[in-house]
């Protein structure tokens, strides 16, 4: 299935739910009640497929010289010390390593066989827990979560998402799954592209006086409420209509204040941003000749991480922070593999030890599940898993005569790192182990989706077997409500 497939099918089922009836919870007297171990989880997004190998699973080191075969690299990084021991990090991630005395680390975390490897089918699929296309949209894990708990504070959206935008790239396949699907649109994502301008997502326009802004809003309820049931089933628009007055109890209430990065206080805003970073003029993400992102770009993440610290202190239910998903950029690494991950690195590295540090300092951590995650990894020889029959989407000649062939180009779907910290998981605790030598696949204890994704709804008190009713069938939290907790990451 192509790109353009995809959204065609996408579309159609996002579609298909504006038309569905009521979504209803299915046989909630038979799900298992569980007492939950945390009431926020924050979501760190690695978007674009993060090598394993390079980050949190190194392997032999090879280092770079002209000729030096292809099949002879495993990593591009030496390893480094955790505080931890025995338990190593490819270098460029130091300060993380500090705080992986606090955390889990999953080694083998499976991405499915999807056919031909398309980044926004695996995200829609980790995001979901579902293979696309489905015949209704599927809602996003963060939609599920706001829809099963509700809000911890009423002012503050369930489900917020930072970081992406969704106007350029893949940006339409992206929303196929960043949506409450058939839930409804009160449990959607609060999408906050740009964390410096939070502040202004949670005002009126400026230059519009309340009583204006109030006007239209009334105004607009009535099209909604006047319009046709061809335009939507009436409990879609009415769904729609309780989002829209949950962002104006938002508008004023004095929680908005956690969107207001300027009323952090200088020194902190510099622990989790890279040295020079100006938080007035951060844009876009660019590059420079040499491939390392600017520093105004790599302070976008730390800032999404800050955000998400405040927002958790606030009460937000589900929080993601992604590097955001741009075709060949960030960890899609199709060339230049190991130039962009030293500055993907340098990108992630402090703000999420700091953002560890601060919810452990603020007695936070124990409550809040941080968890950090790709699509799946990357190797520099095989696409997909060995043996596979997947259309290569990267060159990589034999020997490597150029520093822009020296990483981890395509897509490795047999094992891949997956980090929690807090939320009742273990501390200090390994779970796996992946082959030293090519194919570094997973060898014991492998982690597939249904049970990662059931492993974080047990700990927020969610039964992976909790369904709802559309289109008069059961729709589960977990695909066909089979996704078994891994219990031996829980202490």
């Amino acid at each position: 299935m192509n790109r353009r497939d995809f959204l065609k099918s996408a579309s159609a089922a996002t579609l298909g739910a504006l038309a569905a009836n009521e979504s209803r919870i299915f046989a909630a007297d038979e799900v298992e009640k569980i007492a939950p171990r945390a009431d926020c989880v924050i979501v760190l997004w690695m978007a674009g497929g993060m090598a394993h190998t390079e980050t949190f699973d190194p392997k032999r080191y090879t280092a770079f010289e002209k000729g030096v075969e292809s099949k002879a690299v495993l990593s591009t990084f030496p390893s480094i010390p955790t505080s931890v021991d025995g338990v190593r990090f490819s270098q460029g991630l130091e300060k993380m390593a500090e705080v992986m005395d606090r955390g889990t680390l999953i080694r083998t975390a499976q991405a499915a066989d999807l056919g031909f490897i398309l980044h926004s089918r695996h995200q829609y699929h980790w995001h979901t827990g579902y293979i696309p296309p489905q015949s209704v949209a599927a809602p996003h894990i963060g939609a599920f979560m706001a829809r099963a708990l509700g809000p911890r504070n009423p002012a503050i959206p369930a489900f917020i998402n930072i970081g992406q935008r969704f106007d350029l790239g893949e940006g339409e396949e992206l929303k196929a799954f960043t949506t409450a699907g058939f839930l409804g649109s009160e449990y959607g994502p609060f999408n906050v592209p740009f964390p410096q301008d939070a502040a202004q997502a949670v005002r009126p326009p400026e230059g519009m006086t309340p009583g204006r802004f109030a006007d239209r809003n009334k105004f607009y309820k009535r099209l909604l409420e006047a319009s046709p049931v061809r335009e939507g089933s009436a409990f879609q628009r009415e769904s729609f209509i309780r989002a829209m007055d949950n962002a104006h109890q938002l508008l004023a209430s004095p929680a908005a204040k956690a969107f207001d990065l300027s009323l952090e206080p200088p020194e902190s805003v510099a622990r989790y941003t890279p040295p020079g970073f100006d938080p007035k003029k951060i844009g876009g993400l660019k590059l420079d000749r040499e491939g390392v992102y600017e520093v105004q770009s790599a302070g976008r993440f730390g800032l999404g991480c800050l955000l998400a610290r405040r927002l958790a202190e606030a009460g937000a239910r589900y929080i993601e922070v992604t590097t955001e998903y741009i075709p060949f950029l960030n960890w899609d690494t199709h060339e230049n593999g190991h130039t962009k991950l030293v500055a993907m690195k340098s990108m992630i590295d402090a703000p999420i030890a700091q953002l560890i540090r601060d919810l452990e300092e603020r007695g936070l951590l124990n409550r809040t599940l941080v968890v950090l995650a790709s699509e799946f990894s990357r190797d520099m020889l095989i696409e997909g898993k060995q043996n596979s029959q997947q259309r290569e989407q990267a060159r990589v000649p034999d020997r490597i005569e150029e520093l822009k062939y020296y990483g981890m180009h395509r897509h490795f779907t047999e094992a891949g790192s997956v980090l929690m910290w807090g939320g009742g998981m273990k501390r200090g605790h390994v779970h796996g182990e992946t082959a030293d030598e090519r194919p570094c696949k997973t060898v014991k204890d492998p982690v597939i989706i249904e049970d990662l994704h059931a492993t974080i709804y047990k700990a927020m008190g969610i039964s992976p077997k909790l369904s709802y009713l559309v289109e008069e069938r059961p729709f589960y939290v977990t695909k066909d409500g089979l996704g078994k907790p891994i219990e031996s990451l829980y202490a």
